[in-house]
């Protein structure tokens, strides 16, 4: 079977499994989080949404890791460094300023903070992953081998960070 045809044929189970679920599950009796299908965000709302789907992912996270008070400061630091940087995108007219060598620096030195950051999260991981028990690690190496491409799903973000 072709790849696309099996991303298809999984898709389709899915959707199928999703429309049984949801035609089982009652409607939630408290109010409803988040925009209406298909309706508009206003600034802000789509960040403040990402944010409740993090905190919710993280909470999961905790519990099925198990997280002991032992270990609490371990993860609450990874946790810090998990949390998206309030790094800018480069303005266009900025960099329509620019020389094409200083434009090539400015995207070096702004690939170079992405890289220290980058490393920044990979030391607090291994932090934490050091200070978690083997059955621990073992649940850990499973959910981040999901979140990098093992697997569909994950409980992190998936794109920029």
């Amino acid at each position: 079977m072709k790849h696309s045809q099996k991303h298809l044929l999984i898709a389709a189970c899915l959707a199928v499994a999703g429309f049984s679920a949801v035609a089982q599950t009652p409607a939630p009796a408290g109010p409803v989080t988040g925009p209406a299908p298909g309706a508009m965000m206003r600034p802000g709302m789509m960040q403040e949404h990402m944010q409740r789907r993090m905190a919710q992912r993280q909470a999961a996270l905790k519990q099925i890791l198990q997280v002991t008070p032992a270990q609490e400061g371990a993860w609450n630091a990874w946790i810090a460094s998990r949390q998206p940087s309030n790094r800018q995108r480069p303005n266009p007219a900025e960099l329509a300023q620019l020389t094409t060598p200083e434009r090539i620096d400015r995207m070096r030195a702004l690939r170079a903070d992405r890289m220290a950051q980058m490393d920044r999260r990979g030391d607090a991981t291994k932090t934490f992953y050091a200070a978690l028990t083997a059955p621990q690690q073992k649940a850990f190496d499973a959910l981040t081998m999901q979140r990098m491409g093992g697997g569909h799903g994950g409980w992190g973000r998936h794109h920029g960070g």
